[in-house]
């Protein structure tokens, strides 16, 4: 039987795993908190929204009365010279840069050696399947 199941799928290695590991799991590179996101994600795209209805309903208001063309465009001209509101949630970063990041900074504030740095910044890059930059 080897390494197949009973469904045909090929069973992953060790070194497989750890090579999807760094590259499709993530980390918050962002700086805050990972559990504020589950809060601070649903704010983020609230806020614009209502940031652009309150717009959107002073300026119709505004236009309220009698209907007239002069009135209804430039009401209208007013509701479109100011681009709305938005935000874009952006994703987290892989686990292998982070990693490559965190040893770097180590190196650069002298907290570890260089020569053990570029070794462990190698290891990552090939387990991640990329070539290893430089000596």
């Amino acid at each position: 039987m080897g390494r197949n199941t009973p469904l045909g799928k090929r069973r992953k290695t060790p070194q497989e795993k750890k090579r999807l590991s760094y590259t499709k799991d993530r980390r918050n590179d962002y700086g805050e908190n990972d559990k504020s996101s589950r809060k601070n994600i649903r704010r983020n795209k609230r806020i614009p929204h209502r940031a652009n209805r309150h717009r959107d309903h002073q300026i119709l208001e505004a236009a309220r009365g009698p209907a007239d063309e002069q009135s209804s465009g430039v009401a209208e001209e007013r509701l479109y010279v100011r681009r709305p509101k938005r935000w874009k949630k952006f994703r987290d970063a892989p686990l292998g840069e982070i990693l490559q990041g965190r040893i770097e900074r180590r190196v650069r504030r002298g907290i570890d050696d260089p020569g053990a740095g570029r070794k462990r910044i190698r290891r990552i890059r090939r387990r991640q399947g990329k070539a290893a930059d430089g000596g």
